[in-house]
């Protein structure tokens, strides 16, 4: 693969910047569980991850999270 360009380089960080970081603490049999589930249902962990969220979130509050601007695709 090609060394990626300055401004590929300045693009990345920039598209990076946009997003937050949530660290979560699992066990490797559980993160095992997590990747295969996602796998089997053809999304990435990440996605599968924010659409769980974003599911509970809904079921708690009985309302649509979209108002607050998540997007488990993102």
């Amino acid at each position: 693969m090609a060394e990626k360009t300055e401004a590929q380089k300045r693009a990345q960080k920039a598209y990076i910047e946009k997003f937050a970081r949530i660290e979560v603490r699992i066990s490797p049999n559980e993160r095992d569980a997590i990747q295969a589930h996602a796998k089997a249902k053809g999304e990435s962990v990440n996605t599968f991850i924010k659409r769980a969220i974003l599911e509970a979130m809904e079921r708690d509050n009985a309302a649509p999270t979209e108002d607050i601007g998540i997007d488990p695709e993102k």
